[in-house]
């Protein structure tokens, strides 16, 4: 675990370069043999740190479906909770937009473009009427635009050096888009 919070708060550097084993064991006063001890590579790092967004934001979606009525305030509710999770956790926004994987493994971006597709599905949910049991293609285009505002949302909180927050009026994009 602290081996992946140290990753996650080397991640948090505005501009931080690629992260390296050897400088995330300098970090952690280990040597980089001790981090192969409890990781088979960097790659299962990363992977930690994927299951641990993917464990917390879809915790979060599955409460706030049991408690909203379905509809835009569900949908409203689910891309709130999204961007604050970014804007509280910074190194893991860079891991879900990607940029702090670009010279990992390719099935790390697969996962991350995964999550965004189970969103964009749990959006789809939120917009359904009540009274059917599939999304109508309204409900499909406008959870096509949600994520896609959310990824570019997180993508500039990323590229500002976390400057500016992905929660910068967000309550009126998202009346507009609702």
């Amino acid at each position: 675990m602290q081996i992946l919070q140290t990753l996650a708060g080397m991640l948090e550097q505005p501009g931080s370069e690629r992260v390296t084993t050897a400088a995330l064991a300098a970090k952690l006063e280990v040597s980089e043999a001790a981090l192969y001890r409890h990781f088979a590579s960097k790659a299962q790092m990363f992977e930690g740190l994927i299951d641990f967004i993917e464990q917390s934001v879809f915790t979060l979606v599955n409460q706030i479906a049991e408690r909203e009525q379905l509809g835009a305030n569900q949908a409203a509710k689910v891309v709130t909770m999204l961007v604050q999770f970014a804007e509280k956790n910074p190194g893991m926004t860079r891991v879900m937009v990607g940029d702090a994987l670009v010279f990992e493994n390719d099935r790390l971006q697969q996962r991350m473009n995964q999550f965004f597709d189970k969103i964009e599905s749990a959006l789809r949910q939120c917009l359904r009427n009540n009274d059917s049991a599939t999304p109508t293609v309204d409900a499909q285009v406008r959870a096509a635009a949600l994520t896609a505002f959310v990824m570019g949302r997180l993508q500039r909180f990323a590229r500002s050096g976390f400057r500016r927050l992905p929660s910068e009026h967000l309550e009126n994009s998202l009346s507009l888009m609702l």
